[in-house]
């Protein structure tokens, strides 16, 4: 006896959709789509230049677990986001045995190198877009971060 028809939200392999993500990131592209046993699944984002204050986060066409796409804002009263301008590898300090270049509580002035990001085996300096005080750091050495993902927290 057949069974009936999924319908095509049930269809969505959640593994597939990360892997086409991955493959975003490791080549740079900004879309990508593949087609199996009938379904269509197209991955982009969105890529916004990083000069304005507003900054737009990445645009997955196809939802992915809800956990996936958590990128609200931590509950911080008082302070600016630093947020990444590139997809990337950050690390907080220049060298794997140097100290960070800053830590929680330590005083920026505008423009100091606060960390960087390894993207296309280039580490880019990530510049204070303000002189303040470090209130906190959403990242750790070596982790994985997206377009537009917050870093720190500058007060």
């Amino acid at each position: 006896m057949p069974s009936s028809p999924k319908a095509p939200a049930d269809q969505i392999d959640a593994r597939l959709v990360r892997r086409l993500a991955g493959i975003l990131n490791d080549t740079g592209l900004s879309e990508i789509e593949v087609e199996r046993d009938g379904l269509r699944i197209r991955v982009a984002r969105t890529l916004t230049a990083a000069a304005t204050v507003a900054v737009a986060a990445p645009t997955a066409v196809v939802a992915v677990a809800p956990a996936a796409l958590d990128l609200a804002a931590p509950a911080i009263a008082d302070g600016d986001a630093v947020k990444s301008p590139m997809v990337g590898t950050v690390y907080l300090q220049p060298q794997p045995d140097s100290p960070p270049f800053f830590k929680v509580g330590d005083t920026v002035s505008e423009g100091q190198t606060l960390m960087i990001i390894e993207a296309m085996k280039t580490m880019n300096p990530i510049p204070a877009p303000r002189a303040g005080r470090i209130l906190e750091f959403l990242v750790v050495n070596g982790q994985p971060v997206e377009f537009g993902e917050p870093l720190a927290i500058i007060g």
